[in-house]
């Protein structure tokens, strides 16, 4: 079996959102501070024995996480489009961190984003 090695960050950004179509009080504005966890697999290490240095995992996520932070997601792109759910911050988190961080021997492998203490969803691309 080869190896493989999971890297987990994490991170946060507050901000607001109306859920388009809801049949309760989540279709009026509220506010969120999410908890973003970022797993990222590396199947060999570098020369100086890392997978991908946890320092380049938190900037990107920073960065993606800075476009949503303290803002109202309704009025961003594709949340303008889609429904800013849980699921769909989520699967946006995964596919802008793929392009930043994918690469030979690296890829994204999971985004769980934490909506409460209580509640988050997890999104994992299929690996075919």
């Amino acid at each position: 079996m080869a190896a493989r090695y999971t890297l987990k960050i994490l991170a946060d950004f507050a901000s607001a959102h109306t859920l388009r179509d809801y049949p309760g009080a989540c279709a009026r504005m509220h506010g969120h501070n999410w908890k973003v966890e970022v797993e990222v697999v590396a199947a060999q290490l570098d020369e100086v024995g890392m997978g991908v240095d946890f320092k380049v995992i938190k900037q990107a996520t920073r960065d993606i996480a800075g476009r949503l932070d303290h803002r109202y997601l309704n009025d961003l792109e594709p949340f303008s489009r889609i429904n800013p759910t849980a699921e769909n911050i989520a699967a946006y988190l995964h596919k802008e961190l793929s392009a930043q961080l994918n690469s030979p021997g690296i890829r994204v492998h999971a985004v769980t984003l934490w909506e409460t203490e209580r509640a988050c969803v997890r999104y994992v691309e299929d690996e075919s």
